[in-house]
C-alpha cells in the first residue's frame, strides 16, 4: 500500500457498508449507548475508514462501530474515508492501526481537561473508560512537599493547595496488563483475597488493587533478592 497524499471524503448510508470478517475489536453493551451519546452529542469527529471491493461495495476497515451506531440513531449519511482496491493484507494493517493506540495519559493533564469540559458523570457517559477511572483521574491523588514549597509550620494551617496544585507530586499511575481468560478470574480473586486479608479497602477500587498487587510483589523472594 503506497502513501497516500491526498485521502478524498465521502458521505455514505452506514446502511450499505460491509463489516470485515476480521475486526478483533469487540463493544459491550454499556460502550456501546456511551458511543451513541457522543455522537448525538458530538457528531462524528472520526470519519469511517473503508477499502472498495470488487463488486464494488464498501468494507469497513476502521469505524464499524461508529458506523452501526449511526444505524441505531438513523443517520443517513456519514463520512466516510475510501482507501480504494487495497489488499487483504494492507486492510488488516489499517485496521490494526485504526484501533490502536500510540501513547499513554498523562494523568495530570488528563484530569485537568476532564475538569474543563465537565462532570464525572458526563465523561463517563460518552467515553469507553470505566467508572473506577474516571472516578481516579477526577481524584487524582497528589502529594504536597512542604519543604519545596518554602512554607514553615505555621504556614500549614493556612495552606491554599489549589495555589499550589502546579507544584504537586504525582504519586499514582494506572498501569495495563493483558491476561489470558483462564487466569483472569483466579487472579482477580487471588488480589481481592489480599486486599481483604491486608486491609487494602479504604481507597478507590483501582487504588486497594494496586495497593494488594504491589504487597504481592514485594512479599515475592525474587523480589527481596533484586533489592
Amino acid at each position: 500500500m503506497k502513501h497516500q497524499n491526498e485521502l478524498e471524503l465521502i458521505y455514505c448510508d452506514p446502511s450499505t457498508l460491509k463489516p470485515n470478517p476480521w475486526n478483533p475489536n469487540q463493544m459491550d453493551i454499556l460502550n456501546e449507548d456511551k458511543l451513541d451519546k457522543s455522537i448525538e452529542t458530538l457528531g462524528f469527529v472520526r470519519p469511517v475508514i473503508v477499502r472498495e471491493l470488487e463488486d464494488g461495495s464498501l468494507e469497513i476497515l476502521g469505524g464499524e462501530h461508529r458506523s452501526q451506531s449511526a444505524v441505531r440513531l438513523g443517520i443517513g449519511k456519514i463520512p466516510v474515508t475510501n482507501l480504494g482496491r487495497i489488499s487483504d493484507e494492507d486492510a488488516m494493517k489499517v485496521g490494526l492501526v485504526d484501533n490502536g493506540r500510540y501513547g499513554e495519559d498523562n494523568l495530570e493533564l488528563l484530569s485537568e481537561v476532564f475538569k474543563e469540559i465537565g462532570s464525572a458523570e458526563e465523561i463517563f457517559g460518552i467515553m469507553p473508560i470505566s467508572e473506577e477511572e474516571v472516578k481516579n483521574i477526577f481524584e487524582h491523588d497528589v502529594d504536597i512537599d512542604l519543604d519545596t514549597l518554602g512554607l514553615d509550620d505555621d504556614d500549614v494551617n493556612t495552606l491554599d493547595l489549589d495555589a499550589v496544585s502546579s507544584k504537586a507530586v504525582k504519586t499514582h499511575q494506572i498501569m495495563r496488563f493483558k491476561v489470558s481468560v483462564e487466569d483472569a478470574a483466579r487472579i482477580q480473586e487471588f488480589v481481592e483475597k489480599v486486599q481483604h486479608q491486608e486491609g487494602y479497602t479504604e481507597s478507590d477500587q483501582l487504588t486497594n488493587a494496586g495497593d494488594a498487587l504491589t504487597h504481592i510483589v514485594y512479599s515475592h523472594d525474587d523480589y527481596n533478592e533484586a533489592s
